[in-house]
């Protein structure tokens, strides 16, 4: 059984007393809310994966994304974007990406996988609700691909600091792995 808090909100000058029952309405409600809000997780909130690579200045370039579970082959021809959520990429300096300059900020990426080598897409959109929009892509970069010895479980992303000024961003995909260097400029 609820116990109901009372109080007085209000007198009027016959002295009648109103009071309000706090437990028998709002503290239903309230109780509902934190039930509602853990239910509707942005795309935003799902991408838990990490990656980050520090320039020698200081200034670095970062990556988040789902680390979605890798469920056969890659959909191979297919713009993608793991777990149905775009990748996201903040860069706090300017760096080029297969000679093409991306000015400090915050991106989305996408993943082009073919037969023998895979694209990087980064686009100008930053929201990460998956949706994919040719028409707002920054950057088209082939990556190298190699295959693992072992599979992964699911998708991992990391950097690799491979020079004072140089950062390779590595994809993991069951038994693949694709790379790309980011320079500083």
């Amino acid at each position: 059984m609820m116990r109901s808090l009372h109080f007085v909100t209000y007198s009027d000058r016959h002295s009648r007393r109103y009071s309000f029952c706090l437990g028998s309405f709002v503290l239903p409600i309230l109780l509902l809310l934190p039930r509602t809000a853990a239910t509707q997780q942005t795309a935003a909130e799902s991408l838990a994966g990490t990656a980050v690579c520090t320039f020698d200045d200081g200034k670095q370039v970062s990556s988040r994304y789902k680390p979605a579970a890798t469920r056969g082959e890659v959909p191979a021809g297919k713009v993608w974007a793991p777990g149905g959520v775009a990748m996201t990429m903040f860069t706090e300096t300017e760096i080029m990406i297969a000679n093409t300059s991306v000015a400090p900020g915050a991106y989305t990426m996408y993943l082009l996988p073919g037969k023998k080598d895979w694209t990087l897409i980064v686009s100008r959109n930053a929201t990460v609700d998956g949706r994919y929009d040719q028409n707002q892509d920054l950057v088209r970069a082939t990556m190298q691909t190699g295959e693992l010895s072992q599979a992964e479980g699911e998708l991992k992303v990391f950097f690799g600091h491979t020079g004072p000024k140089r950062c390779e961003i590595n994809v993991d995909y069951g038994k693949n792995r694709a790379w790309l260097d980011f320079v500083q400029k």
